[in-house]
């Protein structure tokens, strides 16, 4: 169990890594509140980890709508008179070289993936100003340290989640900030979007070295877990193969 239960709030934690973090927080007691925009699996997620004693809630969650966002953390505030912590975790990766113009699609990685967690830092940093302490956790991505082609959109926005975070942690002093940049790992990513040929060549790649999506909640359950004076900025996990 963990020193002290803190009020959670996952977004994308309908599958992949929000989801194992959902279950691996809410597992050693910490309460959790969980948001994606597929409120079917939610609500099985959420009525399964309940079945267990854990404390859990879920709401609809669209990172891409401020309104959306702030009313997740309000419901947050609502349901638990306090956040804690909130992990970005939403992301898209629809894959593409720069040439093939897929400019909707890189208009929903800037969105997701980078206002999305603009959006998030904003709903919930005030109210963690005001009680005098929080933690952000943002996951980027190893795409976020370096660039591959067909990758090059998707890096922008996690190479602006790593600046993005450090600025903020840098301009606090009560507020814990930490960047979780996962390698190939077990998800949804590949499968929705960008072009078949690079969509395929990263599913392949992560059929081959990819590591459960625990590994990451593991990595974000020991950044929260620390004592509030030790700020754990920045994880880099990622399969021992990949190169």
């Amino acid at each position: 169990m963990p020193v002290k239960s803190k009020i959670i709030l996952i977004t994308g934690a309908s599958s992949g890594i929000g989801e194992a973090t959902a279950r691996l927080l809410a597992g050693i007691g910490h309460r959790v509140l969980l948001g994606a925009r597929r409120t079917g699996r939610l609500a099985a997620l959420s009525e399964e980890l309940r079945a267990t004693g854990a404390s859990v809630a879920h709401r609809e969650l669209d990172v891409t709508s401020l309104d959306s966002v702030n009313a997740f953390a309000a419901a947050g505030t609502e349901e638990y008179g306090r956040i804690d912590v909130l992990i970005n975790n939403a992301g898209v990766m629809p894959l593409s070289p720069v040439g093939d113009l897929r400019i909707a699609e890189w208009e929903q990685m800037i969105d997701v993936n980078l206002r999305g967690v603009l959006y998030g830092i904003a709903a919930v940093l005030p109210g963690m100003r005001r009680q005098g302490g929080g933690h952000i956790v943002n996951v980027s991505s190893v795409s976020g340290h370096r660039v591959d082609p067909t990758a090059a959109v998707y890096s922008a926005t996690k190479f602006g989640v790593a600046a993005l975070s450090e600025g903020l942690r840098q301009e606090s002093r009560d507020i814990r900030v930490t960047v979780v940049s996962p390698g190939f790992t077990q998800s949804e990513l590949t499968d929705r979007g960008g072009s078949a040929e690079a969509q395929g060549a990263a599913r392949a790649a992560a059929e081959q070295l990819a590591i459960p999506a625990s590994a990451i909640a593991r990595a974000i359950a020991f950044a929260i877990d620390q004592p509030a004076n030790v700020d754990v900025n920045e994880l880099i996990v990622r399969p021992t193969a990949q190169g």
